[in-house]
Formats: C-alpha cells, sequence, structure tokens
C-alpha cells in the first residue's frame, strides 16, 4: 500500500531524461485573463495541473515535473498540454535528485492580471547549502498558457526545512486578490500576500504559529482554502502532527482558521477532527462553506476506523459547527465494504455536477480491491442535497472494469489517489477527474469523467498517460498523484 507522498516521501523514481520537458501549448490566446479560477490561458475554460513529483529529470530520481492540461469545449487531453520541470526554459533553478518538484500545488491570479497562475512547491530542494530547505516557484499565467515562473523569496530560511510542503491560494484578508498560505516542517504558517511582482516577492507577509510539533517528519501536511462562514474572506484548514495532552503522538490534527482583515487568525483558531485531506464547499445550499475531511487510516489512530472514512462538518456564520456526518463504506448506499487498506477518503474534492447550486462529493479509494484485484482503487460519487451529502440517492461508483472508464483494473494502480472535480470543458458543470498514481508500475495516469449535466458519465471519457505530456515512462513519476486548477 503506497503513502501518502506528503506524509512519506519514499517512491521510486523514473528513469533517465536528457534535457527539459516543454511542450508548448496550442490553446488560442485570449484578449485578457477570464479571472477564472484555475484559466492560466485566459480562454474561459478551466485549466488542469498535473504532478508528476517522482518523475525522473536528465538522470535525477525524484526531481519532479508539472503538466498543464488546457480546458476546452471537449474538456481535458494531452492535445493541448504544457510540461515543466525546473530544467525547462523559464523556469528558474536546475532538476536535481530528490527535489520533488510538484509536490504540493494551487492555483490562485496571484498579480491580479486576470490569468489563474500555478504556485508548485520542491519541498526537498536544497537552498543555498541548507539541505531540504525547499522552495515555492509560481507559474505564470498569460494569454499563451505557462510560459515563465519565478521563485517566491522564503520568509525565513533555515528556521525551517521543505517550504512548500503544503500551498494554498485564497483570499484571506478580502482585499480582492489572491494570498499565498506555505507549509513547512515547523508549526508556523507563512501568509504571503496577494499583489505579487513578476519576480515572486509578495506584497507583504505574515505568520501564525499553530500547536503542532516541529520536525523532519512532522510540521504542516496539508492545507485547504475555503469560504466557511460566509464573510468574504477565505478561510484556512491547516493540518499536521500533534501530541495529545497525555503525551502520546497523534498522528495528525486539524485547526480551522477564519479569514480575517490582516489574513488567516490565529486568534480565531479551532481545532477539527482529524484527517489528512480535506475539501470545502457548500454542500447543502445553505450559502456556509462545510469541510469534507478524508480519515483513510485503519483503526490504527484515533478518530479512525477499519477501511476509512469521511467526515461532514456543515458551516455556519460562526465557522464549522457541531453537525458532523460520517461516511464509510456501509452508509446507505455507499458502495463496497469497510475492509482494512481500502482508504476510503484518501482523496476527497467538491464540484457541482449537475448546476443546482450545491457541491457534490468525490470520495477516492484507491486500496479498494475489485473482483480480486489487489489496491486496484476505486471512486464514490455522492450527491448535495438540502440535508446535505446526501448517501441515500444518485450514488455513483467508477473504476476500471466500469463501461466506458478508460484502462483495466491492474494490481496497485491506486485509481483514486486523487480525485479533482471542476468544470474544465465550460458548460457550468463539474466533471471529475482521476489520479492512478501508481498505474503501470508507478508510471501513473489521469482519468477524465465528464458531468452529462445531471450526474457524472463516462460518453467522452478519456486517458491521459505521462509519455503522451513528455514525461517519462521507464520508471515511476507518479504522474497523477497531484491535481489543481
Amino acid at each position: 500500500m503506497p503513502k501518502h507522498l506528503r506524509t512519506a516521501l519514499a517512491a521510486a523514481a523514473a528513469a533517465a531524461l536528457t534535457g527539459g520537458l516543454l511542450t508548448l501549448s496550442t490553446a488560442p490566446a485570449a484578449a485578457a485573463g477570464s479571472g477564472l479560477q484555475g484559466d492560466f490561458n485566459g480562454d474561459g475554460y478551466r485549466d488542469l495541473a498535473v504532478a508528476a513529483p517522482a518523475a525522473t529529470v536528465a538522470g535525477h530520481k525524484n526531481a519532479g515535473a508539472v503538466t498543464v492540461l488546457y480546458g476546452s469545449a471537449d474538456g481535458v487531453s494531452a492535445a493541448r498540454h504544457a510540461t515543466f520541470t525546473q530544467n525547462t526554459a523559464g523556469v528558474p533553478g536546475a532538476a536535481e535528485t530528490d527535489d520533488w518538484f510538484g509536490l504540493a500545488l494551487s492555483a490562485g491570479d496571484f498579480n491580479s492580471d486576470g490569468y489563474a497562475d500555478l504556485a508548485v512547491g520542491a519541498p526537498c530542494e536544497d537552498v543555498s547549502g541548507d539541505t531540504d530547505g525547499g522552495t515555492v516557484q509560481i507559474l505564470w499565467g498569460s494569454a499563451s498558457g505557462i510560459s515563465r515562473a519565478a521563485t517566491v523569496p522564503d520568509p525565513a530560511p533555515t528556521k525551517h526545512d521543505s517550504f512548500g510542503n503544503a500551498l494554498a491560494a485564497g483570499d484571506f484578508d478580502g482585499d480582492k486578490k489572491a494570498d499565498l498560505a506555505v507549509g513547512t516542517t515547523a508549526a508556523t504558517l507563512r501568509v504571503l500576500k496577494g499583489g505579487f511582482s513578476t519576480s515572486g516577492v509578495p506584497a507583504a507577509k505574515s505568520a501564525v504559529t499553530l500547536p503542532i510539533l516541529s520536525g523532519s517528519d512532522a510540521g504542516i501536511f496539508r492545507l485547504t482554502a475555503g469560504q466557511v462562514n460566509g464573510d468574504g474572506r477565505t478561510d484556512l484548514v491547516v493540518d499536521g502532527f500533534q501530541d495529545t495532552p497525555q503525551g502520546e503522538n497523534y498522528y495528525n490534527a486539524n485547526y480551522f482558521l477564519p479569514g480575517s482583515s490582516s489574513g488567516p487568525s490565529g486568534s480565531g483558531m479551532r481545532k477539527l477532527p482529524a484527517g489528512l485531506i480535506t475539501a470545502i464547499g457548500d454542500t447543502d445550499g445553505d450559502g456556509y462553506g462545510d469541510l469534507v475531511t478524508g480519515v483513510h487510516w485503519d483503526d490504527t489512530v484515533p478518530g479512525s476506523t477499519k477501511g476509512g472514512k469521511v467526515n461532514v462538518i456543515y458551516g455556519s456564520a460562526s465557522g464549522p459547527t457541531t453537525r458532523m456526518d460520517t461516511i464509510t463504506q456501509e452508509t446507505g448506499a455507499v458502495p463496497g465494504n469497510s475492509e482494512r487498506g481500502d482508504v476510503f477518503g484518501y482523496g476527497v474534492s467538491l464540484g457541482d455536477i449537475d448546476g443546482d447550486g450545491r457541491q457534490d462529493l468525490a470520495i477516492g479509494s484507491g486500496g479498494e480491491d475489485i473482483d480480486g484485484v489487489t489496491d486496484t482503487g476505486a471512486v464514490t460519487v455522492l450527491r448535495g442535497s438540502a440535508s446535505g451529502i446526501d448517501t441515500a440517492h444518485g450514488v455513483q461508483y467508477f473504476h476500471q472494469d466500469v463501461p466506458g472508464v478508460p484502462g483495466t483494473s491492474e494490481t496497485s494502480d491506486f485509481f483514486g489517489g486523487e480525485v479533482f472535480l471542476s468544470d474544465v470543458d465550460g458548460d457550468g458543470k463539474a466533471d471529475l477527474t482521476v489520479g492512478a498514481g501508481y498505474e503501470n508500475d508507478g508510471n501513473g495516469s489521469v482519468v477524465s469523467l465528464p458531468s452529462d449535466g445531471t450526474r457524472i458519465g463516462t460518453t467522452g471519457a478519456r486517458s491521459v498517460s505521462p509519455s503522451a505530456v513528455g514525461v517519462p515512462t521507464t520508471g515511476r513519476p507518479q504522474f497523477g498523484a497531484f491535481l489543481a486548477g
């Protein structure tokens, strides 16, 4: 069973690759940026960033690569893409062994030009003699797509390692500019204020100290941005290690930081139930964002259960409430059974599939066994409703043996290791992209399943392999391990 890359950087790498991996987009230029979330070329379609953080570049294992698949009326495909490494012209630095470029991704318009930009973390890059100091780069959007990048200065070099281990973009202070929250192995959250210069310098910076552990295997693992309390400022969920009062090492803890005029508020911090990955969106149409957190571990840490589970915490004007629903593979009409190693909740994503104003939920269970095939993986899709996530009606279940889904269920594909709901074909309905990071012995792939207007369908479904976008397939690049847009 593969461990989550953000908690165990132990994936095998691909074979040697000479030179950079640049494939210029053929996307049509737009006169001005659309301002649409994830639209890197301003053509009015959301695009998709796909990480292959363990890709080998010019012989350097785990150097990492990131591919942008440009959206269109037909969705995303390999036909319109650009692939970037730190050996690509216009990208600062150089590809090196164990940089893990692409281990964290987040999209936002950081320079307010109407084009979405992409923040990319390389958390194990050595910086000025600081082993694994980490770096963050912004790949700038433009009318011709992403074509240049800048390194974001680390506001506290040598005070931590793995700068860029976690990233989240959002307007945390309500000034209509995208800010960037950055996690490290320290207990301090770094927040870089929007209005970035083209050289990567933020307008200002701040810090929030959290009650979590620091250290090489600790710090901040995951950041999730979204509107919860409806005040016009983006709120933030921070996931990290923490000790319990009894001193027992608690695997992780989540904290809610509401947005404020000065950014994520430490004074308003609130502890949430644990879980490694979170999505935020309004699932019941009440105008407040709900928090969906995957607790994918078996019953080995506090609050977990065999096979994994998902917690849905409902939002309000005062933030997260005490109302919480728990979903497992034993809940309602959810397919499957809770079995050890399923990792149900390893990936979660929210998006409005049918345009009813309520966010629907995709849940990845990359360790699901299908018809005796071990760890091939599956994805469950649940609908939002007036009462929240509906586990009884309209449930959908996808794996690679479902007719119309590209590929075949094979051992250790880990289909559903990453899931992402976003409207990549411009019809106003969220489409589903599934990452299978271990497809074909760790090469990876992404599968696109479009919405038909009412539900996720297979008509027009397609798969994108790493070889189709210039990422080598002779090793284990884990293409599709992380998605953003």
